[in-house]
């Protein structure tokens, strides 16, 4: 089966007395999304960082369908690992267009190209009439659906998404949840995001991880899966 492993995972930073993350391990088949959830300071975050190669492991293995991106004897550089990112900061250039931030990461392809995948990813993401509109003409949840569909333009292997919809309010939070799944299972998307809120974690996962103290002490599946 096509998976995202991590395999009995340590993360120390540099000067700590204990690890951030303690032999974490965890099977995600490609094409699901997961859900880590848990407090500040339970190594949630440092998980996704591991993941997208900006922290180096102290011991264990990340395999991304077969692909060692992090181990005893590897270390893949973060741009060629196949995975996408999405922050709680939305981040788009001021200056720039909801269209052209889209398109911003695709400067290796034609015109004709990155013209068509903009417009598919803006249709897919509900904001095709949208695409001449700058970005603080946009209300946050159309904000944060351009930075969506930005992370997903280059058709990564792998989608991290780190509290994405934090900065929202809760009404709005509530409805992009559910609005973002329904995106990311019609690309086939992977995906694995990190968030403190229960609700928010059912509404996106199809599988929940409990994470404390920098392990998983929970992994099963959501509501919206069963």
């Amino acid at each position: 089966m096509r998976t995202l492993v991590l395999e009995d995972v340590h993360v120390r930073y540099p000067g700590a007395q204990a690890p951030v993350l303690r032999g974490l391990s965890l099977t995600l088949p490609l094409g699901g999304i997961a859900c880590l959830l848990g407090p500040s300071g339970c190594g949630k975050s440092t998980a996704l960082r591991a993941i997208a190669g900006f922290e180096p492991l102290s011991s264990g293995r990340i395999v991304l369908d077969g692909r060692e991106l992090s181990g005893p004897s590897a270390h893949m550089p973060p741009e060629r690992r196949g995975v996408g990112l999405l922050f709680q900061e939305i981040a788009l250039f001021p200056h720039l267009d909801a269209a052209a931030n889209i398109g911003f990461g695709l400067r290796r392809q034609t015109v004709a190209e990155r013209e068509r995948r903009v417009r598919e990813l803006l249709a897919m993401v509900g904001l095709d009439t949208l695409g001449s509109r700058m970005p603080h003409e946009l209300s946050g949840g159309q904000q944060q659906r351009v930075a969506l569909a930005r992370a997903l333009a280059p058709a990564p292997q792998l989608l991290l998404l780190d509290e994405p919809f934090s900065s929202l309010d809760a009404a709005t939070r509530d409805r992009l949840a559910g609005e973002v799944r329904a995106i990311l299972r019609a690309a086939g998307q992977t995906a694995l995001m990190v968030t403190h809120d229960p609700e928010e974690a059912e509404a996106m996962g199809d599988w929940i991880g409990v994470m404390a103290g920098g392990q998983l002490v929970e992994w099963r599946p959501s509501r919206v899966a069963a």
